[in-house]
């Protein structure tokens, strides 16, 4: 009879990876450090292989071998997750925990306008957020991480499914006294000689606003802001101009500094704001009945 591993040792060979460290891997599967080492080298006797290299000295590093039982760990775990989640959505669509993944450029936006409309609507959901740049979620998405992500589109999402939430048009924020101001919808062509203020690399929006102007890269990379609100700051400084998300401009953000806002004109001036998760979840009609709500609740 072939013995197989146990979800708990996925698990903490899963933490283990994620954390290059034992004591904080014990800690995020609230266990003592001595535990998580028994369950890894239980998992090692197991398998009759060894997963970890005790060569590399203090740091935690993987064999090649063990780096390739993370994957499958990691796959065999969305699976086990998928059995417990069917059966929870049959019994109780729509309650208990949801992890949920926010870009930063969403986040503080589009949140307050949606959550209390989640709220009422599935009052036994436990929503679990986290902030992080796109890539960030997407990782922790196929890794059985997060469930739903609330992202920008376009971006390089993979085979995720999604719906879209909201159009979001891009404004041009534009320094106090600006020329272009004196214009009631900026051409993207005329943007093209301007100091175009941007986020740092990481953020999609950055990749989206030069799409959005026409431009394949951004020639002055001296100006990288971490955030929108450090951007508009640096705007009504005089040092160039940016675009905004709409969303973010209908939350105040550029209230109090002068900057004026004007819609761009031309095609593709917009981002769609969309919910994803993993293609084949057991929790899709679920996902897109939440994706309903939370349009009907942004628009």
């Amino acid at each position: 009879m072939k013995h197989l591993a146990t979800p708990q040792q996925l698990r903490y060979l899963d933490a283990l990876a994620e954390h290059r460290h034992f004591g904080r891997a014990a800690a995020s599967c609230a266990v003592s450090q001595s535990t998580l080492s028994a369950g890894i080298i239980a998992l090692e006797k197991l398998l009759n292989a060894d997963l970890l290299d005790r060569e590399a000295g203090k740091h935690v590093a993987f064999t090649r071998l063990g780096e390739e039982i993370i994957t499958r760990a990691r796959t065999a775990l969305i699976a086990l997750d998928a059995i417990t989640d069917a059966a929870s959505s049959a019994r109780a669509p729509m309650s208990g925990p949801l992890r949920l993944g926010v870009i930063p450029t969403i986040a503080p936006f589009l949140l307050p306008r949606i959550m209390p409309a989640l709220r009422a609507r599935f009052p036994n959901l436990r929503l679990f957020l986290r902030e992080d740049t796109t890539d960030h979620l997407l990782a922790g998405l196929e890794a059985g991480k997060l469930d739903l992500l609330l992202l920008a589109l376009p971006c390089a999402c993979g085979a995720a499914d999604s719906v879209p939430i909201l159009q979001d048009e891009f404004l041009v924020a534009l320094p106090p006294g600006h020329p272009l101001a004196l214009l009631d919808r900026i051409p993207a062509a005329t943007l093209e000689t301007e100091t175009l203020l941007l986020l740092e690399d990481g953020h999609c929006l950055r990749d989206q606003a030069l799409a959005a102007c026409g431009r394949l890269r951004q020639n002055n990379d001296a100006f990288a802001a971490t955030s929108l609100h450090t951007l508009v700051q640096m705007v009504a400084g005089q040092l160039g101009l940016t675009l905004l998300p709409k969303i973010a401009a209908d939350a105040g953000i550029t209230a109090g500094t002068g900057i004026h806002r004007r819609p761009l004109d031309g095609a593709g001036g917009w981002r769609s704001l969309a919910l994803a998760w993993r293609p084949g979840s057991p929790r899709d009609a679920d996902f897109r009945a939440l994706g309903q709500v939370l349009s009907d609740a942004a628009n």
